[in-house]
């Protein structure tokens, strides 16, 4: 099967050494005595290749650093060439995907949500682990719970990163109804007090896209309720998913509009930056587009921790940045080298995405409570400040238990969005949905489970 190349930006870093210049100059000087005189592109070794496959960041200063600066500077230091594909968020596991059929592809692969269901077609990177523990010291629960599989104790992926998901919101209208958005009742009332006072809605997707999956599970999750336990049983039938769903259906006919239920990745970016929404729950790439594209706008979105619920305060990672490394690679050794050094040299990565991405590995960035402290690009400079326990509410999709190829189909066939809305819109009632998903993620789980992965 050919693969398609559609969509792809690529980075093809051509590197000469210090050691192959030298090499080359001691071969010309040779030759250069017998007449033969013959002068090879990369010296008389051809060096390694590397094939990377990430997204197209939404931070375009954090790939002009990864392609053009990092990858240039390890390809150099570790005679090879380094070849960076990246491709949009949406494509990016049809692509994973493409290449598993074809058996070929990138030796480096880049998920943003974990992708256990891959596992037998990736090698295990225990010893990648082990050796970015040896340097950095232990990984938050966060990274292991989306890397690694409980039931046959394989490491699918190294979690070098994750991107936090906090509250956006506008101070200015917030503040003009005296409520701040702490928890998701705060969300509720105050949105519908806005709607009714300024007209401007809440931006809470209910479509099937990746922001819509990662704020409907935080509020479940707030509200004790969560697809699967511990142990990898199926538990979303239950009467607290029920009132999740109830309140999500209230706060929408409250304070939302229709046009929540056909969102794409980047429609809450757009629906905060140009003043149509009051609140939504993202990534910082909101408030880091504000800065330099609406400065105005900047100045009135505020940042907050994931609202607490009846049960606990609970966030999800927004995007959870999973390396693998295929079996079919050509150059296995060169992906895990390149793994572990890019841990260990993450305090790089962190300033690059202009605190997007977050350490997996705490001690790879042992300053990052005093850097997100002052940011001169904020206004206020302590906007970021919220984010400095982010590791401390953030958790995955698997909650309260290790992401599984269940966990992972799931979440992609959009299961919990298509829930919530439906209920929202009334297609169905609440109690429908809510059983309506339960036999579609017991179905799935049965078959994962037969397979012995969970």
């Amino acid at each position: 099967m050919a693969l398609d190349t559609k969509g792809l930006k690529r980075t093809r870093i051509g590197i000469i050494s210090r050691r192959q210049f030298i090499k080359t100059t001691l071969t010309c000087a040779a030759l250069a005595g017998t007449g033969n005189l013959i002068i090879p592109r990369y010296g008389a070794a051809k060096p390694k290749k590397l094939r990377i496959m990430q997204w197209i960041h939404y931070v375009p200063g954090y790939d002009t650093w990864f392609n053009e600066s990092y990858v240039r500077e390890w390809g150099a230091q570790n005679d090879t060439e380094v070849i960076v594909d990246n491709i949009s968020l949406a494509a990016l596991n049809a692509r994973a995907d493409a290449e598993v059929m074809a058996q070929r592809g990138h030796d480096l692969f880049l998920f943003l949500w974990p992708r256990p269901d891959l596992e037998q077609h990736v090698i295990d990177l225990k010893d990648v682990y082990q050796e970015c523990i040896n340097s950095q010291g232990q990984p938050i629960d966060l990274a292991l719970g989306s890397s690694y599989n409980l039931k046959t104790k394989k490491y699918y992926g190294v979690s070098a990163s994750f991107v936090p998901g906090p509250i956006e919101y506008r101070k200015d209208l917030w503040d003009s109804v005296g409520v701040y958005p702490d928890t998701w009742e705060d969300v509720r009332v105050g949105g519908a007090k806005i709607k009714k006072k300024h007209n401007v809605a809440l931006g809470l997707g209910l479509a099937a896209e990746i922001d819509t999956n990662m704020a409907l599970r935080s509020i479940m999750y707030s509200f004790g309720s969560s697809v699967q336990d511990e142990k990898g049983k199926v538990i979303l039938n239950s009467k607290e998913t029920l009132e999740a769903i109830k309140f999500v259906k209230a706060m929408y006919e409250e304070s939302m509009t229709p046009d929540v239920f056909t969102w794409d990745a980047s429609s809450n970016n757009r629906f905060i930056l140009t003043g149509k929404g009051s609140l939504t729950m993202n990534a910082i790439s909101i408030t880091r587009t504000a800065e330099k594209d609406y400065p105005e706008m900047a100045k009135k979105i505020w940042l907050a921790k994931a609202p607490a619920g009846p049960v606990r305060r609970m966030g999800l990672q927004h995007v959870m940045n999973v390396y693998s490394i295929w079996k079919f690679a050509d150059n296995i050794e060169g992906a895990k080298k390149f793994i572990v050094d890019y841990v260990t040299n993450f305090q790089q990565a962190f300033k690059a995405s202009e605190f997007y991405n977050f350490p997996c590995f705490p001690n790879s960035v042992p300053d990052l409570k005093k850097q997100v402290a002052y940011d001169q690009h904020a206004d206020p400079p302590d906007k970021y400040k919220v984010l400095e326990d982010v590791q401390d509410w953030a958790t995955n999709i698997g909650f309260p238990g290790y992401v599984n190829a269940g966990i992972s189909e799931t979440f992609g066939a959009w299961i919990i969005p298509t829930m919530f809305g439906q209920a929202a819109r009334g297609d169905m009632s609440p109690e429908d949905a809510l059983r309506a998903a339960d036999r579609e993620v017991q179905v799935i789980f049965k078959k994962w489970r037969d397979q012995g992965v969970i």
